[in-house]
């Protein structure tokens, strides 16, 4: 759930091997199921009675969700929504999107100080408040952040993910937010997705496995249910088939036939069904070329029929607006397929207004609103909702507590999966130890994306107040056992140490930007790589910690190092790193949940499947007990390295391809130092008139630009213009000259992708991302140009123009 964009596929079916393949579920093909507890005759007497005295619009209400970086607490006196949300990035009131849990338990209190305000006319009725809790309570400053699901996937450990789910909980009902989107139950069989990480396994069976384990963590066993218990409701996702897209495009099309949809996507349904699951969120996706918030057959016929769910059905991010024929403020068609509140972030006001006058034409429905709203209202009640009591609330100190940091740390060591040991494992606690790379010591690198902001980016350290860093742990275990920790980033060292630990790997990323072209580790520029080489070279041992949200082609650095651990994105509990590799008390236990590819362009590598061939398969994981040297490996990638990149314009002083550079004669071009390292920016010099401009292959940008992403440049101006300065994207020029900052030292210019498409931009076929333009003399010095999501300071400057 975040901003995301428009992917239409047509409603025609799929063809494959000749034969259509279904878009239709028929029911009874699926696995029976049953929610347990939701429904009893004192609940729905109290629901019938209250649904007696509510008006059309406030049960219309009940149907919208809304961002509150989008509505205010005084927008609920005229329009009567059930729900709001918090997105990826969106703050609380009148603080900072990072902030501790006081704020948030603020901004909760005003909005359903105002939904439970008496008035005439008016049936108060609590708001439910939702956020991503997928690995802890991860947008509040101070919790404790989990591995995410694909290193959970590697513990297969369905008691550990319970506790985990508890913890969250608390720390979610402690921050005055009673609903956690999670868990994600996709099947992920394509590792290009960027959602990936959001799936505990390739394996259904895996899945299934942990399904009502994290339900009954979140919510507690039916019968103890109860925000005043700590207890918060949980929403399984993304219903039906996120993780089958066809080339692992997120939001895309899932084209399988109705049985592989029931074996592979459902599996873990029926049991989060069984365990009372509340309510379940539709999938941006679709099967066959139908949309998931559009498919009645599935929304209605299978989960509500077949599976007997009495819980709620909720839309992603504007999800409804994807459905043919709808937009995001007018879409009856959801409503009508059996989604019971449409996630309306931005767009509630349009679509409350459009539902309404829906239901008063009977486009929508009586019985439909009545159903829906039935299902709102008696897991409201179930939740606790209508009793005021929030005493967890008053325990700011559940979050981030020791317990629920202790329960983090055991999860990172049993998720950790030994690739490669040729005996440098375990190190001893009395040697001097070299820790290197550029995640070492940082706790947002390696918590991942959903980690405070959507995509996991903009953090630091200073954010994650209790938390420890992969380096700050093996320090600290280091000096317990007699020895010493030297943290390097980039390898040196004056004394030569023992052994030397790298921790590299992936940028946090989420949905959408997550989505890669090759599953090959730093394609085209391998920083890691040279310094596992220059550590190699050095004689010294070597231990990789590889963080990545996704197995990936890793045959050089792996032939590089003398142990190699596959550490996932493991969250705010660094400790737990170094209680497996230091001191050998604690083996590793982790299995993969995903096969390990040995090419770079495996990109769907499932056990199981035909001409299955991996370079680890699934189930693979080493121990001190069981040792295994892995022999020298090929590193011919299998795939071009150009075509991963997608968003990086230019850094490190030189423009990556695919993409290239051209000046205009009147431009000159010297390499000058940037703010961090030497020769890494280009200064540009116009004499007059001219255009630099980045051009490439053709980019797809409408998600990217619907999910507000920015054209983000980092720059210093030596000499200002004293004409207009225009920047551009795909033909859509705003204009800058009076946006960029003259004044001394290094400067960041967040453009938001819209603003070009407002401007006229052409954002589905993006062929020159990036060109400035200047009809007068001015100088500017630029370090980076890249697609960004850190949204601060973001802006659309005045004067746009084509």
């Amino acid at each position: 759930m975040r901003r995301t964009g428009y992917l239409m596929m047509t409603a025609m079916a799929i063809v494959a091997n000749g034969a259509a393949m279904a878009q239709v579920a028929d029911p009874a093909r699926w696995p029976a199921a049953k929610s347990p507890g939701l429904i009893d005759s004192a609940t729905e007497a109290k629901v019938a009675a209250l649904m007696k005295r509510l008006s059309l619009e406030e049960k219309v209400g009940q149907m919208i969700q809304a961002d509150i970086g989008a509505i205010t607490p005084e927008d609920l006196r005229r329009y009567p929504l059930g729900s709001i949300l918090a997105g990826g990035s969106s703050p609380p009131i009148d603080h900072p999107d990072r902030s501790p849990v006081a704020p948030w338990v603020e901004t909760s209190r005003a909005f359903n100080a105002v939904a439970m305000a008496p008035r005439a006319g008016h049936v108060a009725i609590p708001l439910m408040f939702g956020v991503d809790a997928v690995h802890g309570n991860n947008n509040i400053v101070g919790a404790s952040l989990f591995p995410h699901n694909i290193g959970l996937g590697a513990m297969r450990d369905p008691a550990l993910i319970r506790r985990i789910g508890a913890a969250t909980a608390a720390e979610t009902a402690a921050a005055g937010i009673d609903w956690a989107f999670g868990p994600t139950l996709a099947v992920p069989q394509d590792d290009r997705w960027g959602r990936a990480y959001e799936g505990y396994s390739e394996d259904p069976a895996v899945v299934e496995s942990y399904a009502g384990a994290m339900v009954e963590g979140l919510q507690g066993a039916p019968g103890q249910w109860g925000i005043q218990r700590g207890h918060v409701a949980a929403s399984v996702k993304h219903f039906l088939g996120d993780g089958g897209t066809k080339d692992g495009i997120d939001q895309g099309d899932t084209q399988v036939d109705e049985a592989t949809l029931i074996r592979v996507h459902d599996a873990g349904y029926p049991d989060a069904v069984r365990a009372g699951a509340m309510t379940v969120m539709a999938s941006f996706s679709s099967w066959n070329g139908v949309k998931m918030h559009g498919n009645k057959s599935l929304l209605t016929g299978v989960l509500k029929g077949r599976m007997g769910f009495d819980g709620f059905i909720v839309g992603d991010w504007n999800g409804h607006g994807q459905i043919p024929g709808c937009t995001n403020t007018d879409c009856p068609a959801t409503f009508n397929a059996g989604l019971d509140m449409a996630m309306a972030p931005d767009s509630w006001k349009g679509l409350y207004e459009s539902t309404l006058a829906a239901a008063k034409k009977g486009t929508i429905p009586m019985a439909r609103i009545d159903d829906a709203v039935r299902r709102i209202l008696r897991v409201k009640m179930k939740l606790g909702l209508f009793d005021a009591a929030r005493p967890y609330e008053a325990r700011p100190q559940v979050v981030g507590s020791a317990d629920h940091r202790a329960i983090a740390r055991e999860a990172v060591a049993k998720s950790l999966v030994l690739l490669k040991n040729d005996g440098v494992l375990p190190i001893k606690p009395s040697a001097s130890i070299l820790v290197a790379g550029a995640a070492a010591n940082d706790i947002g690198r390696q918590s991942g994306g959903w980690t405070l902001s959507w995509q996991g980016d903009g953090n630091t350290d200073a954010d994650f107040p209790g938390a420890t860093s992969i380096y700050a742990g093996i320090a600290a275990a280091a000096k317990a056992g007699g020895g010493s920790a030297t943290l390097s980033a980039d390898g040196s060292f004056t004394t030569r140490p023992d052994v030397a630990i790298v921790v590299f790997g992936e940028l946090p990323y989420a949905e959408m930007r997550g989505d890669v072209r090759t599953l090959e580790f730093e394609p085209g520029d391998k920083e890691s790589l040279a310094l596992l080489k220059k550590l190699k070279a050095a004689g010294i041992p070597t231990v990789s910690v590889f963080l990545s949200g996704r197995p990936m082609w890793v045959n050089p650095e792996l032939n590089q190092s003398n142990a190699f651990v596959a550490a996932w994105f493991p969250g705010s509990e660094g400790e737990g790193v170094a209680d497996v590799l230091i001191g050998g008390k604690r083996d590793f236990t982790g299995m993969l949940s995903f096969s390990w590819p040995k090419t770079a362009g495996q990109f769907t590598l499932n056990h199981g499947e035909p001409g299955y061939d991996p370079l680890f398969p699934f189930g693979y994981g080493l121990s001190y007990a069981r040792g295994g040297k892995v022999p020298a490996l090929s590193e011919v990638a299998g795939i071009d390295a150009s075509l991963a990149n997608t968003s990086l314009f230019f850094a490190r002083g030189r423009v990556p391809t695919p993409f290239a550079l051209t000046l205009d004669p009147a431009i000159t071009r010297t390499a000058v130092d940037s703010e961090t390292a030497q020769e890494a920016a280009m200064q540009l010099a116009w004499r007059g008139a001219g255009t630099a401009k980045i051009t490439g292959p053709t980019l797809g940008l409408i998600r990217e630009t619907n999910g507000d992403l920015n054209l983000q440049v980092t720059y210093r101006l030596p000499r200002a213009a004293t004409q207009p300065v225009g920047l551009a994207m795909a033909g859509g020029r705003v204009e800058v000259g009076n946006t960029l900052d003259a004044t001394p030292g290094w400067h960041v210019l967040r453009v938001p992708l819209k603003c070009f498409r407002d401007a006229g931009g052409t954002m589905d076929t993006v062929t020159s991302p990036f060109a400035i333009t200047s009809s007068a003399p001015m100088t500017i010095a630029i370090s980076d140009i890249r697609l960004a999501t850190d949204p601060a300071g973001a802006v659309c400057p005045t004067g746009a123009g084509k």
